[in-house]
């Protein structure tokens, strides 16, 4: 798992008839009230986080894979064949050199709103050692007050793979997690200075932050969002955050991990169910199984690997590890199967468990006919 300026920008220029804009043609975006931005909403009032009662099944734009204007328009494409919401990775470098890029995030996210309705957010950054926390904080109050509602702040503890970059020193994964922590308390506090209208401090073990405040900032925070992978993360995250992000594994894993969560809710004084819980969930569908046997071999090995990677640091060594991975590697990681009944029962069964939202990423480079068939035969029957 694993950011936007703010443009207005036309969008970037494509095909024509590929990933056409949701609003008429030659039809600017919607005015906004003076004070660009302001939330439609009363102050206070918090956004939904979905709709009421229901499930949404949104899109993942995965940009070690393609270019930001593809990613754009993709995204788009989806939304108008029934996904809703996407989310975008956050990385420097891509897994491996196959998938061939690594745009910066910000920035499509930013595109991205404009060219779709639903909700957006980083899947996940890290504003643990490239990006520091105040940053992360004013990218993501400027997308909230561009597009009320709309916006989370998905956050993760980071891989060497992107972070490593600075020239920092790469700590274990305890103190990985720590600094997380420590950047989402530092995230909160500016966040609340926007709302407040008060300058914040921060002198803490990882970051410091002097006397300042977040001049535009949206009346209601971003959601943010805690990436885990395990259960005394998944506590912490129900202690400290709005929601959960994890990633697919088999449904006798993701149980006890939202359970965890749930505890940290109650133990902070928080009901479980007002929680965002949020999966990204990496497939591989095809016309055939041959396809898509290939498709997740060539474009995502890192899916098949069973051992810890955050501490790798170079796509090459990535590539040297990816001739190991067989197709049996994936399994209970990442489904594989041409038919759209399968992939939909195993959707299906992670919206039983509770999941709120569920962004699908297609490994192989067959988008916009996967998003065609998963739009027509597979999301109109999942159901909460």
């Amino acid at each position: 798992m694993s950011d936007a300026d703010g443009l207005h920008s036309a969008a970037p220029s494509r095909p024509a008839g590929e990933g056409a804009p949701s609003r008429p043609a030659g039809e600017g975006a919607p005015s906004r009230p003076a004070g660009e931005g302001a939330p439609s909403r009363p102050a206070g009032q918090a956004a939904p986080s979905r709709p009421a009662g229901g499930l949404t099944i949104g899109f993942s734009a995965a940009l070690e894979q393609f270019g930001p204007a593809e990613a754009v328009a993709l995204a788009a494409y989806a939304e108008q064949h029934g996904f809703s919401g996407t989310t975008a990775s956050d990385h420097f470098q891509p897994w491996v050199p196959q998938q061939g890029s690594s745009s910066f995030v910000w920035n499509v996210l930013t595109a991205i709103a404009e060219r779709t309705t639903g909700d957006f957010g980083p899947g996940v950054t890290a504003p643990t050692f490239r990006q520091h926390p105040a940053l992360v904080a004013q990218a993501s109050a400027t997308l909230g007050l561009m597009y009320p509602g709309r916006h989370w702040l998905g956050i993760g503890a980071g891989e060497a793979l992107s972070e490593h970059i600075v020239g920092q020193y790469w700590p274990e994964a305890p103190e990985r997690i720590n600094r997380m922590f420590e950047a989402v308390e530092v995230i909160q506090k500016l966040f609340a200075s926007g709302i407040r209208h008060r300058d914040v401090k921060h002198d803490g073990r990882y970051f410091k932050l002097e006397s300042t405040r977040l001049w535009s900032m949206p009346e209601t925070a971003p959601e943010i969002l805690i990436a885990a992978g395990g259960p005394v993360t998944a506590r912490r995250a129900g202690k400290t955050a709005d929601g959960l992000v994890t990633t697919g594994a088999p449904v006798d894993k993701l149980g006890p991990l939202l359970e965890r969560f749930a505890e940290g809710r109650r133990e902070s004084g928080r009901s479980p169910e007002t929680a965002t819980k949020v999966l990204q969930l990496h497939l591989s569908w095809a016309p055939t199984d041959e396809e898509a046997v290939h498709n997740a071999l060539t474009e995502w090995p890192n899916g098949g690997m069973h051992f810890p990677k955050a501490d790798l640091r170079s796509p090459w060594e990535f590539e040297q590890l990816a001739k190991m991975v067989r197709p049996e590697d994936f399994e209970g990681r990442l489904l594989i199967s041409s038919d759209p009944e399968v992939h939909r029962a195993a959707i299906q069964r992670y919206a039983d468990l509770g999941f709120d939202r569920i962004y699908l990423h297609n490994v192989g480079r067959n988008q916009r006919e996967w998003v065609d068939v998963f739009g027509r035969d597979v999301l109109p029957k999942v159901t909460r």
